[in-house]
């Protein structure tokens, strides 16, 4: 609660942001990536979430299986059913910060969902300032490493992939906005080519 209360304080209320206002064109930002694993990410289409840090995200999943030698050589988000969340390549990986700024707001969420069943409390988050005003939060985050004031750099680990609050599988929300206008997120391919194991996916 102290750290929703600190989040409050700098600014990031989650719980207050304001509706996406539509533009033509959607507005694109490149972000670092997001995960230093093979990814993939589902979209959230223009009109089918209305608030920024929703609107126009990013649902990032960690995949694995791509070794043919050992796991049939196509990515797959998990071993065995998935049922158990240590079933799921991204349980616990690494998520890195989008850009150099600043973290305005952290909650952290020790609560674990259950694969495919979503929970009801607030998301363990991170959210991040640019110097420009452009805002990034990351949802479902656990064990968040990072403080509200503290100043990031891309790529730096800023927490792990969780299953807490509205989620029904690990994975990492991603949402980037300024002001009231949502944007569209793409990822630095330069950068992911910086990588070894975003290389050969």
């Amino acid at each position: 609660m102290l750290l929703l209360l600190a989040a409050v304080i700098s600014g990031f209320d989650p719980m207050k942001l304001p509706r996406a206002k539509p533009t033509s064109p959607v507005p694109v930002v490149e972000l670092a990536p997001v995960f230093y694993e093979p990814f993939l990410c589902g979209e959230h289409p223009d009109g089918s979430l209305h608030y920024v840090g929703d609107a126009l995200g990013r649902d990032c999943v960690v995949v694995g299986g791509i070794d043919p030698a050992t796991d049939g050589g196509f990515p797959r988000p998990f071993r065995t059913s998935g049922a158990a969340n240590a079933d799921w390549y991204g349980w616990h990986t690494a998520v890195h910060a989008p850009f150099r700024g600043r973290v305005i707001g952290v909650h952290q969420n020790s609560n674990e969902n259950t694969p495919g069943v979503s929970g009801k409390d607030l998301a363990g988050y991170v959210a991040f300032r640019r110097s420009d005003g452009l805002m990034v939060t990351y949802a479902h985050v656990a064990n968040v490493s990072v403080r509200v004031g503290q100043e990031v750099t891309a790529g730096q680990v800023v927490g792990v992939v969780g299953n807490n609050g509205h989620a029904r599988m690990p994975h990492i929300h991603v949402g980037a906005w300024r002001g009231s206008i949502a944007y569209q997120i793409r990822w630095d391919l330069r950068a992911e080519g910086r990588v070894p194991a975003l290389q050969h996916q």
